[in-house]
């Protein structure tokens, strides 16, 4: 008989729930870090790292995402085209106010996964949604308050 036996979850067993979460006046780091351990299943006893067991988590009101101290100004974005001299940039106030402000969020959530194949599945359980509405009511998602997790999610003035 043994007793130590190391425990790893079969994909039968996976169930996945549907977590509605607001980001309403949420930090923006601290709301990612939160939805990146949903997505990949940290919160649940049966964790496996090998597996996506994490749950569906919608974002709506993306863009009332707060940033403390002065990076809402001075936070930039960078990319490269791939040509020569083609590195390109923007700030992160010019992202939120501009057509898709949904884009700060994903980002930062994405970065806060592993990289990989499993990572880049996880993300696709995401959803973020500009304004109070999304087209999930019938997967009956239950709320998740992050701003009452901790004092220092929501932004002080």
């Amino acid at each position: 008989m043994e007793l130590n036996k190391t425990f790893s979850i079969k994909p039968s067993e996976i169930q996945k729930k549907w977590l509605l979460i607001d980001a309403d006046g949420v930090v923006l780091g601290r709301l990612a870090s939160i939805i990146a351990k949903y997505l990949r299943g940290k919160h649940k006893p049966t964790y496996t790292p090998h597996m996506d067991m994490g749950d569906n988590v919608i974002v709506v009101n993306a863009e009332k995402v707060e940033l403390t101290g002065k990076k809402r100004d001075d936070k930039i974005y960078y990319w490269h085209t791939g040509y020569p001299g083609g590195i390109k940039s923007r700030k992160a106030s010019d992202i939120l106010e501009g057509k898709f402000p949904e884009r700060v969020l994903m980002k930062a959530v994405k970065r806060m996964l592993p990289k990989g194949p499993l990572a880049r599945q996880q993300l696709t359980n995401l959803r973020v949604y500009t304004g109070n509405s999304h087209p999930h009511d019938a997967q009956d998602p239950s709320p998740v308050n992050i701003k009452d997790m901790n004092f220092k999610n929501s932004k002080r003035n």
